[in-house]
This record gives structure tokens, C-alpha cells and sequence, in this order.
């Protein structure tokens, strides 16, 4: 008789919850670096990527309390520290967009010349390694469960894989050119990325489903739970 494959859904919540752990603390990290290294090398693209990063570990608070939430209180509606988190994080990047088109512009208006340096192009690289597998553990963890959330949560993952892939076309070009407007160019592309997570985390807090800043692009759950 063939056996059918079973999964124990608290091994995939837990799964989940540490997934979202790692991403926070991994936050911190990058973002302890990034704007170390952006502020001594004056380099905007890499200080904005790290401010970038601590916003990401507040919303990562908010999805962590949701995934426990839901894994819970299946059906329960969000909680009032979910919303806060989705506020301020909109908020957070409504201000860090604006900040880096001011500094943008700045530093064009005046031919500013960051210090080229390596560590962009390091950061970035690492970033886009641990972000992937981190894309590719929420996937096999949402599909097991078969939860939209989770599945949102990881497509938001991909967002800053592309947030990485500015930072490391802007350190690498930066690096092998000298020209000064392209760190401010790149300064200019996590803006738009950070004006569209900003707009996402409000309309999510106002009351659209399940999601992360980004839910807007999250993919439909499966219709059942299978194991990887």
C-alpha cells in the first residue's frame, strides 16, 4: 500500500517564526554596516541601503506577530502592534525616499564624489545570497501550509533582492567608472522602491489582506498543502 505524505503544520509555523527571526537580526546587521561604511565613504546609495535595512527589521516585528497570530489564531483579525509596525514602517519609507531624492539632487547640484571602496559591492553580494534562501525557505514553508501570508512575506523578500541588485550595480559601476552620479542614480532607484514599499504598508494597514509591505504583488496561496 503506498504511503501518502503527511506534514506536521507546528514544524512549519515554527519554521516560519524563525525564518522571520533570522530576517530581522540579519537586518540589523546589514544595517549596522551599511550605514557605517555609507557614512565614511560618503557613498548615499550604501548609507540609504543600510537605513533601508533597519526599516525592514520594524516591519519583520509586524510579520513575525502575524505569522504567530495566524499560527494561533487562525481567522483572527490583525492585531493593533501589526498595524502600528505597518505605519511606521510606511512611514519610515515615505521619509527615507524623500531624504534620498533630497540627497540626490544635492549632491548633483554640488559634484559630490564619494570614496570608492569595495564594501557596497561585498554587502550587496552577501545580501542577495542570504536573501535568496531566505526567499526560497518562505516559499517551501507558505506552500506547505499553504498560506498567502507567508507566500506575500517571501515575495517582499524579493523586493530587497532588487533593492540588493541596485546597491551592487551602483558600487560595482561607481567603483570601475569614478563617475559621481551614478551613486547618486542609484540613491534615486531605492527611492522609488522605498516610496512603493512606503504606499504598500499603508494600504495594508488600512485593511487589505494578509500581507507585508509589498502584498500587493504576493502570490495566490496553493489550493493544498503538500511537502517539499
Amino acid at each position: 500500500m503506498k504511503k501518502t505524505n503527511s506534514i506536521d503544520p507546528a514544524k512549519y509555523w515554527q519554521a516560519a517564526v524563525a525564518l522571520s527571526a533570522f530576517t530581522m537580526l540579519y537586518n540589523l546587521a546589514e544595517g549596522l554596516l551599511a550605514t557605517r561604511f555609507g557614512g565614511e565613504e560618503e557613498a548615499l546609495t550604501l548609507f540609504g541601503f543600510g537605513i533601508d535595512s533597519f526599516i525592514e527589521m520594524i516591519s519583520g516585528a509586524g510579520i513575525m506577530a502575524m505569522v504567530l497570530r495566524i499560527w494561533r489564531q487562525p481567522g483572527a483579525p490583525r492585531g493593533g502592534f501589526e498595524q502600528s509596525a505597518l505605519r511606521v514602517t510606511g512611514f519610515s519609507f515615505y521619509l527615507l525616499a524623500a531624504s534620498l531624492v533630497t540627497g540626490a539632487i544635492l549632491s548633483l547640484a554640488v559634484g559630490h564624489q564619494p570614496r570608492p571602496s569595495l564594501a557596497g559591492t561585498i554587502i550587496s553580494l552577501v545580501s542577495i545570497a542570504v536573501m535568496w534562501a531566505l526567499v526560497l525557505g518562505k516559499r517551501k514553508v507558505g506552500n506547505a501550509l499553504a498560506s498567502r501570508a507567508i507566500l506575500a512575506d517571501a515575495q517582499c523578500t524579493m523586493v530587497c533582492i532588487w533593492m540588493s541588485v541596485t546597491l551592487l550595480a551602483s558600487s560595482l559601476l561607481y567603483t570601475l567608472t569614478g563617475l559621481a552620479f551614478v551613486d547618486a542614480l542609484g540613491s534615486l532607484v531605492l527611492a522609488w522602491f522605498s516610496g512603493r514599499e512606503g504606499r504598500e504598508a499603508f494600504a495594508t494597514a488600512a485593511g487589505m489582506e494578509d500581507a507585508c509591505s509589498c502584498g500587493d504583488s504576493c502570490e495566490p496561496a496553493p489550493s493544498h498543502s503538500t511537502a517539499d
